[in-house]
């Protein structure tokens, strides 16, 4: 098929991009580069379009599948991109769903966990409506997901769109950005310089986290499915940032220390445990993950150790 895959210079848009063409696919990247990296892309068959999908879209053609993971999405961003957060979780998905039902296409929205905000359930269904703060720090993310969610749906009532949401959670691997923030790799960058691990509070808020190569393959079982969802895309083995930071530190053979310090205010709302019901996912699409944790860091600690000139 030929497919858009909208933000295919990101972490996880890269890998995706990459199991597309493995597997056959003609795959037109677009992406402003704003928080994605043409390096991600390195001798991946795609062709590329820097263009920023809140913008009227150019003439490319017919596509028979239009991906959509356009949007900044680390805390970092949160604080210095909060405006263009928005933009893209709204009009940017609009122009993505409007192209899509143009084509006939199908449409995967990578939504976010961070729907469910700090839950009062545990683990978190599909049907959990979450606990949401709208003002917080977190909120410019949170609700642009929300809102590409409730978008989604509602494209799909009124123009018949072929539609499929799925919601990621905390994806760690290989091309991940060591500075951008997200909790895998500032872990194991700290590792590998020799710095303390800087684990906020008192290291028991939970994640749980999916290595990328799994998370591709859930994302590809949305695409080819053909129910709406939403789909939880996670790995359900719950962790501590405290146990988090100490296995870092054993599979990296770093002399690091672990230091316990205060949440900075910009991290205020920071969900206290996170952890997906996939029932859905494995008996709807067959897909779970199969990558544990310490081989998926174990990956990612040697991409780290092997490109020292990752930004």
């Amino acid at each position: 098929m030929r497919a858009l895959l909208a933000g295919g210079g990101g972490f996880i848009g890269s890998h995706l991009a990459e199991a597309l063409v493995a597997r056959g696919d003609e795959v037109v990247v677009v992406d402003d580069f704003s928080t994605g990296r043409r390096e991600n892309l390195a001798g991946i068959v795609v062709e590329v379009v820097e263009h920023d999908v809140v913008a009227s879209l150019p003439d490319l053609g017919r596509f028979d599948a239009v991906l959509n993971l356009a949007s900044p999405a680390s805390p970092d961003d949160f604080r210095t991109r909060p405006l263009e957060i928005l933009a893209v979780g709204s009009r940017g998905t609009w122009n993505l769903l409007d192209l899509a039902a143009a084509e006939g296409a199908r449409f995967l929205q990578a939504s976010t966990s961070e729907v469910y905000g700090d839950p009062l359930v545990h683990p978190q269904a599909e049907d959990y409506h979450g606990n949401v703060d709208p003002n917080g720090p977190r909120s410019c993310y949170d609700e642009a997901k929300r809102f590409g969610e409730a978008l989604v749906v509602a494209h799909a009532g009124v123009h018949g769109t072929d539609v499929g949401i799925a919601r990621i959670f905390n994806t760690y691997g290989e091309r991940m950005a060591p500075a951008d923030g997200r909790v895998v790799n500032t872990f194991i960058a700290q590792a590998l310089a020799g710095e303390p691990l800087t684990v906020y509070g008192d290291g028991s808020q939970t994640r749980s986290f999916c290595h990328v190569s799994d998370q591709v393959a859930g994302l590809l079982a949305v695409l080819g499915h053909d129910g709406r969802g939403p789909f939880n895309v996670g790995n359900p083995v719950e962790v501590t940032m405290l146990e988090l930071a100490e296995k870092v530190v054993e599979l990296t053979g770093s002399a690091s220390e672990v230091h316990l310090v205060d949440l900075p205010a910009e991290r205020t709302g920071d969900p206290a445990r996170r952890r997906p019901d996939i029932t859905r996912a494995r008996e709807v699409l067959g897909w779970e993950p199969t990558v544990g944790l310490d081989e998926g860091l174990a990956r990612m600690i040697e991409h780290f150790r092997s490109n020292e000139d990752l930004g």
